[in-house]
């Protein structure tokens, strides 16, 4: 099915509903050849010669939110598409890191066509994502990771798993290959083009694309964050205690759906702020550990909330492989002393215990390129309109450590262009996700898993509409691309 412009889920239900088996038929998906592993075809590199194992159309880089959807809406224009995921499941922060739920992009009619069908797949798989009041999508995690493998295995997809990116081999301006590791040992894949969705701009810095890291300002990233996920909750006397006596109003979700939190020396003021005040007075929690608390219920996994928190001191680095490894061993040490003192103090936690640890750290900004436009904070507050943009989002700065920006007025939304997606050090790259051409306080409002998944979306539709246009796919203008094969059509 073709969308000129972004429909609402109501009106989309309308047009395509479901299938018994919860698959959205779309008879104008383009079947792509299987992916087939090449026999007998190496590579030399770095003095050895290592086995090519696929030359596909598309290579995507990371298999998170972005890379995902990259590589399922590639392969769904016909192209032979491979994806490279470190992890052993799809959806990146969402799945590995216990990011939960996705946040609202807060701009009317975003849903890009490859969400609303994310959406309706956990709605057949009887995950009621929405909450019918913040507009948040209320996923599971490990639903969320069997739907992506169903999706990538109907579009042929190649998934490798445990797989991770170590370098690149490019030419005038051309990458030809990754160097990748499997289980297996070093090996190559060869594409006609690649798209970085590392989230870190891994492939992109490789292979010389200028980027920043940090804040300009202060070369600090945002601080990280460890999450976890807690079982044994009592959600109903939490929801009591919170809701009820604390008269907690800032949440409206009703149970099954709850978010608790707080936030020090922020203008918005939290019931729970006291009960972390008390922690710190008594000496059961460093100042450090009270700043920041904010938990979710998890749809379909009763009685258990998904912790964001702890919030790892800005004074460690996402940028630095070092701090990156010392952040893990401070952080978890906050995430057990924090979950004891919620045990001891909090009602609804008496019997809880920590059921789950991320995968990876929450890191909310790392490196981004620097590609033909750069989006700017004046971009968000000015509201700025692009032909080529390929979605919107309103969501607030939220630059944690640095600065917590006023929303946008209601209805109000700002859009990124695909030129923020390229740049004209290599031709056949596009970067996804939160490492798109940004600058810190600019990245802090778009890094949203929905917004970074829309843009991954386009950039698996640009990528296929480069090789079939024989255009690279830098000099790709996303305007010029019919408008029922994009995803996303600019209202400007």
């Amino acid at each position: 099915m073709d969308f000129k412009i972004p429909i609402s889920r109501r009106d989309f239900m309308k047009l395509a509903g479901l299938t018994t088996a919860g698959v959205i038929l779309n008879p104008s998906i383009e079947k792509v050849e299987a992916v087939e592993r090449i026999s007998g075809k190496t590579l030399k590199y770095a003095g050895k010669e290592i086995p090519i194992l696929y030359d596909v159309d598309v290579c995507v880089c990371g298999g998170g939110p972005s890379g995902t959807a990259a590589a399922i809406n590639a392969a769904k224009n016909g192209e032979k598409t491979v994806l490279i995921e470190r992890g052993i499941a799809l959806g990146g922060l969402a799945v590995l890191g216990c990011v939960y739920p996705f946040m609202q992009t807060h701009a009317p009619n975003s849903d890009t066509p490859y969400l609303i069908e994310i959406k309706n797949r956990l709605l057949a798989k009887g995950i009621d994502y929405d909450d019918k009041v913040t507009g948040q999508t209320w996923h599971n995690p490990e639903i969320l990771s069997l739907i992506y493998d169903e999706m990538c295995e109907e579009n042929r997809v190649k998934i490798l798993y445990q797989t991770d990116l170590i370098d690149a081999i490019s030419s005038n301006k051309k990458i030809s290959a990754v160097i990748v590791k499997t289980i297996e040992g070093l090996a190559a894949i060869k594409s006609k083009i690649f798209i970085d969705s590392t989230g870190d701009a891994y492939l992109s810095r490789n292979v010389g694309v200028d980027y920043e890291r940090g804040y300009e300002k202060t070369g600090n990233n945002q601080p990280m964050s460890f999450r976890f996920e807690m079982g044994g909750i009592d959600i109903e006397k939490l929801y009591k205690y919170v809701v009820i006596d604390l008269q907690e109003d800032w949440c409206k979700s009703e149970l099954p759906y709850l978010e608790i939190a707080e936030a020090m020396h922020r203008k918005q003021r939290y019931k729970l702020e006291a009960l972390m005040a008390r922690g710190v007075d008594s000496g059961e929690l460093t100042q450090e550990e009270a700043e920041y608390m904010q938990a979710y219920a998890i749809i379909g996994k009763k009685g258990v909330m998904s912790c964001n928190f702890p919030e790892i001191p800005v004074k460690f680095k996402s940028t630095d492989a070092i701090e990156y490894s010392q952040a893990v061993v401070y952080g978890r040490k906050m995430m057990r002393n924090m979950a004891n003192y919620l045990v001891k103090h909090l009602p609804g936690f008496e019997n809880a215990y920590i059921s789950r640890e991320a995968a990876i750290l929450g890191a909310r900004e790392s490196w981004r390129i620097k590609g033909k436009y750069y989006l700017v904070e004046d971009d968000y507050h000015n509201q700025s309109r692009f032909p080529d943009a390929v979605c919107r989002t309103a969501w607030f700065i939220d630059a944690h450590g640095e600065k917590v920006s006023e929303k946008l007025p209601k209805g109000g939304f700002y859009e990124i262009p695909y030129r923020s997606l390229i740049t004209d050090k290599i031709s056949n790259l596009i970067v996804t996700g939160r490492c798109i051409s940004a600058s810190f306080i600019l990245q802090a409002s778009m890094r949203i898993q929905p917004t970074c998944m829309s843009i991954g979306e386009a950039a698996g539709i640009a990528a296929a509409y480069s090789l079939k246009n024989n255009i690279s796919a830098n000099n790709v203008e996303w305007d010029k691309i019919p408008a029922n094969k994009r995803s996303y059509v600019s209202q400007g």
